[in-house]
């Protein structure tokens, strides 16, 4: 039996007449791609490319397969848009409410997921700063939203009807500035040490920070600069000038443009749970299944940290990026533990 996947790839390999210009068109990097057809050469038994210094070409074998791959992919295309009709999936409009990191780093490759399955359905996102998106699901103003709550801090009740499913928790860390004093041991930092430091106050009249800010303020932290916005991007960018320090979500710090250096706090009970918020049985197809997609894509790191009770992080060499997200690229000079995030493709 050929895997549809590898089919479509000699079929854009044939079209394209290089592995490099498919693997760009299928969004795949060209090792890849090679690996795939690879397999499908030891699944045919036979060679279906010839290598040249301009691309590939396809042998008589290739060209005899992909001939068929076409008709398999063509079939299996309307099979999905017939099944989609029958779910309800073909045409409509999906409205999905975001807060800013989920909406920049998480949502994007879901939604691109989702699209290449059911591309009839609009798309609609919209900004609802949590918990605002749970109230815009229970009033019908989306169709699903993701919104997050902090540890410490109180969690109220959804309104009847509305479901808050967690799909990643991550801990809070400690930013500064690259190379400053608090950033150079390797083990965590008590928390007690933050006693008497400037701190970046990150919107202390946001509910869903109120609990953060007020252990913070327990152990001794000194608000130096208070940002009355809940977005990130600035309370970065002050830490990096040098202003102060900062306790951000570990997927903020390893994300943020601004050169950082970051280590782990102690207690590890600094935290803040990603959650999807949508409205059960009542949900609409397209909605359930984005739904899924979401736990797919994120499920397996929350289960993991909610088994253990902390991060996954803690382990040696552990990524704060969520399942389906993997650490790649270049530190600033002199930064430390920010490892950038992408998504990852199964070769």
């Amino acid at each position: 039996m050929y895997d549809p996947t590898r089919l479509a790839a000699l079929v854009a390999v044939a079209e394209a007449g290089s592995i490099t210009r498919a693997a760009a068109r299928l969004g795949y990097t060209a090792p890849a791609l090679s690996q795939q057809l690879a397999k499908l050469e030891r699944e045919a038994g036979a060679a279906l490319l010839v290598r040249h210094h301009r691309g590939a070409r396809l042998t008589a074998a290739g060209e005899l397969l992909a001939g068929r791959a076409r008709r398999v992919l063509d079939e299996l295309d309307q099979a999905r848009h017939e099944l989609a009709q029958l779910a309800g999936l073909s045409g409509g409009r999906l409205r999905v409410g975001t807060f800013t990191t989920a909406g920049i780093h998480l949502l994007p490759p879901v939604l691109s997921a989702f699209r290449r399955a059911h591309p009839e359905v609009e798309l609609a996102v919209a900004h609802h700063e949590p918990p605002g998106g749970i109230a815009a699901v229970a009033a019908g103003e989306v169709d699903l939203a993701l919104t997050h709550a902090y540890e410490p801090g109180a969690v109220a009740s959804p309104p009847a009807g509305v479901f808050v499913d967690p799909v990643l928790v991550e801990e809070l860390v400690l930013v500064t500035s690259v190379g400053h004093r608090l950033t150079e041991g390797t083990g965590r930092l008590p928390v007690g040490e933050l006693a008497g430091r400037p701190l970046i106050s990150s919107a202390p009249t946001h509910p869903p920070r109120r609990g953060v800010e007020s252990a913070l303020a327990k152990a001794g932290a000194t608000p130096a600069v208070v940002c009355e916005s809940p977005g990130y991007a600035l309370v970065c960018a002050l830490v990096s000038a040098g202003l102060g320090v900062a306790v951000v979500p570990e997927m903020v710090a390893s994300m943020a443009s601004a050169p950082l250096s970051v280590r782990r706090l102690e207690p590890a009970s600094f935290r803040r749970t990603i959650s999807v918020v949508h409205r059960g049985e009542r949900s609409s197809a397209a909605a359930s299944t984005l739904l899924a997609l979401l736990r797919s894509g994120f499920g397996r790191g929350a289960r993991q940290r909610r088994r253990t009770g902390r991060p996954r992080a803690d382990a040696p060499g552990a990524s704060p990026c969520p399942a389906g997200i993997s650490p790649e690229g270049p530190r600033p000079t002199g930064a430390r533990s920010r490892p950038s995030c992408r998504p990852r493709r199964s070769g």
